[in-house]
């Protein structure tokens, strides 16, 4: 029994799909579906069952899923401590990103590790900050680059990198853009365009509401930074966005509050770490003073 058959399940246990979890791993539909069939052969189970467009996960997949990750674990854990032990920094290592942060901050510091380390395969995935920390909790990610948790939890270690201002935004012709002194009493009569309510960012946001008793009028609920900027700039609502993505579009309306998030990495000490992700990370807090 291979590794591939092991990864195979575990993307389509993912994604519901033979299709998606092929796109994933780059291969065919048959190839993957091979993978599938191997294991349960193998096991004496049916792992799979037809389901509409997708499949659908037997009993005997769920009781299977936490076992095949903890053991891939396992034997992650192995081959860092063998590459720790021969000074060795190659192998695979698979982080995750915000959109946000793999687009505005990362890129320069990636370049220098791939540079300066050519025989790691860097595994990227850009996923909300939300999942990025979960996944790093249960093992599915070595390191994630995110926004930072308001309240961490006990067994991650954390690293602020950067401090990302939140301001107020709208469209300039905006019936707030053109009032000044704002209170966010002010706000409340206008439509909202925020992040999903269980983003950190909408957390920070809504906290400020909270301490006034007051609640915004939350018309639509987007992920991606840069769709609500986009919307924003429509006149469809307000907003709170980083600093950074505010351009010529956009306009920061007059109010006195300050919010800010903290942007940086994530990951589970408790686990045996690879070189790979050691030198990452010291990389990381190198750079970030040397291009400070």
């Amino acid at each position: 029994m291979n590794l591939a058959a092991f990864e195979a399940f575990i993307k389509v246990m993912e994604t519901g799909s033979i299709s998606q979890a092929a796109d994933a791993l780059f291969l065919t539909q048959p190839a993957v579906t091979k993978r599938i069939h191997s294991l349960e052969d193998y096991f004496g189970v049916k792992l799979f069952e037809s389901a509409g467009r997708g499949v659908q996960a037997t009993h005997a997949a769920h009781a299977l899923l936490p076992k095949v990750k903890n053991w891939l674990n396992e034997l992650s854990d192995i081959h860092h401590t063998l590459s720790h032990q021969q000074g060795q920094v190659q192998g695979k290592l698979k982080i995750g990103t915000s959109h946000h942060l793999g687009l505005h901050h990362l890129s320069a510091y990636l370049r220098n590790y791939v540079q300066r380390f050519p025989e790691v395969t860097l595994d990227v995935h850009f996923v909300d900050s939300e999942q990025a920390h979960e996944q790093v909790l249960a093992g599915d990610l070595e390191l994630a680059f995110l926004t930072l948790p308001p309240q961490g939890d006990d067994r991650l270690s954390y690293v602020t990198l950067w401090e990302d201002p939140l301001v107020f935004v709208a469209a300039p012709f905006h019936p707030l853009a053109q009032q000044t002194a704002l209170q966010l009493e002010d706000l409340i009569a206008y439509p909202s365009l925020l992040p999903a309510a269980q983003t950190y960012t909408s957390q920070i946001t809504l906290a400020e509401f909270e301490k006034r008793g007051i609640k915004p009028k939350i018309t639509m609920s987007n992920n991606p930074l840069e769709s609500i900027r986009m919307l924003v700039s429509i006149g469809l609502g307000w907003s709170v966005l980083p600093k950074t993505l505010i351009n010529a579009e956009l306009q920061q309306l007059d109010l006195k509050i300050e919010m800010n998030r903290k942007l940086g990495m994530v990951w589970h000490p408790s686990r045996t770490q690879s070189r790979a992700v050691l030198e990452l990370i010291s990389l990381m807090q190198q750079d970030e003073k040397n291009l400070a």
